[in-house]
């Protein structure tokens, strides 16, 4: 939304009154007042046309943060229409199923557990919590103070509210499933849990906001890319490592961020070294760093832990062929990749970039393969120029394409809308290059990997870790 310069001024402003006295007309005149009369006309009807759309826009938030009051509260002045008796059966339905939210002393909705009240109403539209801020350093520690930088933060103010909210969904969600997980669950149900809340708390709606990629649970050995497919009956027990890895996005624009559960305190120390080698990376990065001395910095942090686990000692390893990577929009892998050990590119960060700082560190070889059911997929970016022949293929793109654009997807959200007995046409994808297939990441079986992750932006003037919370 763009903000009223008061430097421009009025359209009808400095526009020469006609003489007092009868004399000849300048050459042109009274076609330039016509002119400057019906810009000023235009101008009036868009700023009359744009204040009724910011007002009924009000009306409609006003309207569903009605919905979510308690019943013993009164509505905000001007949302009395939602609790009419007018209000239809369905949403009467949908909101006595729904927890019951409370209100803080100011009026504001506070969240209900499990999450159901979307970020926007409780923050009423923003501003939205800003992430945790890291001021540049060394020759770049200038930037903090710079008024010409804060100014171009200032025009970009949209683009950090976005991110924000998106940010604050996965914290909200997060909390929860913190709470709620517990040892016994099918992981098809934590999953859907993490999805379902991710959709109400953003507010889902197509391609403008939702889930950034499929939710990641992967066990034990097996580091990334693992979620169930329907059908799957796996149990998530007391002694596994589960690696939470969801992502939320606004308007494109994707929040990355991962996190391990345990309930065995053994596996506390692994938690710990990956924890650290995370916040060492995100330390080091910044505008004009070279990328591999940040996987170096992470990799000493990282391998300077050790765990004991069943009575046998552990060096942590990096998992050397799994990187952090910089994001686009709609593109959660943007081009860019952070190691995690030395090494590797000397490429540099660059203002304005967003980047996910991920490690992941094993009791194994600290090394990946490809291995099992593949339930991650997404359109190819650079997709070759291939002839699709099947007709059944054609459709099941053109469905990926309009429900999911080039943001990953997982086998559940094809049946989720509306797809059946599309394994075939989806293996024809993969096999011409359309869509790329990204079967589960594994170390060696008997080994435990734990990962954890945050997205960061390289503002003008700071670093924002945007999906830094209290829990980590």
């Amino acid at each position: 939304m763009a903000d009223v310069d008061p430097q421009i001024k009025d359209p009808a402003e400095g526009i020469a009154e006609y003489p007092a006295e009868p004399g000849p007309k300048k050459k042109g005149k009274g076609k330039k007042d016509k002119k400057k009369a019906a810009e000023k006309k235009v101008a009036d009807k868009k700023a009359s046309d744009k204040k009724g759309d910011k007002k009924k826009k009000k009306d409609e938030d006003d309207d569903v943060f009605a919905e979510f009051l308690p019943q013993t509260k009164a509505a905000p002045t001007g949302s009395s229409d939602a609790l009419t008796k007018s209000d239809s059966s369905s949403s009467s339905s949908a909101a006595e199923s729904r927890p019951k939210p409370t209100l803080d002393s100011n009026g504001n909705l506070l969240q209900t557990d499990p999450p159901t009240v979307p970020v926007r109403l409780i923050y009423r539209g923003g501003p939205y919590p800003q992430g945790e801020i890291q001021e540049y350093q060394a020759e770049n520690s200038y930037r903090t103070t710079s008024a010409e930088l804060r100014e171009r933060e200032r025009l970009d103010e949209s683009l950090y509210q976005d991110v924000r909210r998106a940010s604050e969904v996965h914290r909200q969600v997060r909390a929860h499933m913190q709470r709620w997980i517990k040892p016994g669950m099918l992981m098809t149900d934590i999953c859907e849990r993490v999805e379902e809340s991710t959709r109400r708390l953003v507010e889902e709606s197509g391609l403008d906001a939702g889930i950034g990629f499929p939710t990641g649970c992967s066990l034990n050995h097996v580091a990334a890319h693992y979620t169930p497919n329907s059908g799957d009956k796996t149990v998530l027990q007391y002694d596994d490592v589960m690696k939470l890895d969801f992502g939320v996005h606004v308007r494109g624009r994707i929040i990355d961020c991962a996190f391990t559960m345990t309930f065995n305190p053994k596996y506390d120390k692994l938690k710990e070294a990956v924890r650290d080698a995370t916040n060492t990376g995100i330390k080091a990065a910044g505008i004009d760093v070279r990328l591999c001395d940040i996987g170096a910095e992470i990799q000493e942090v990282m391998e300077s832990y050790e765990v004991e686990l069943d009575g046998k000692t552990y060096q942590v390893k990096p998992v050397r062929n799994l990187n952090g990577h910089s994001i686009n929009p709609y593109q959660i892998h943007g081009g860019k990749t952070v190691p995690i050990v030395k090494g590797g590119e000397a490429t540099r960060m660059e203002e304005g970039e967003f980047f996910a700082i991920e490690t992941f560190g094993s009791t194994g070889r600290g090394f990946v393969l490809e291995d099992g059911e593949c339930s991650h997929y997404g359109k190819t970016i650079e997709a070759p120029n291939a002839p699709i022949r099947s007709a059944k293929s054609k459709a099941l793109l053109t469905h990926i394409t309009k429900h999911f654009g080039t943001l990953p997807f997982c086998r559940r959200y094809l049946d989720r809308t509306g797809e059946e007995k599309y394994l075939l046409a989806l293996k024809n994808l993969v096999d011409i290059g359309l869509v790329t297939a990204y079967p589960p990441l594994v170390d060696v079986k008997g080994s435990y990997v734990a990962q954890y992750e945050h997205t960061f932006i390289l503002r003008p003037t700071c670093k924002e870790v945007l999906s830094r919370g209290d829990d980590y």
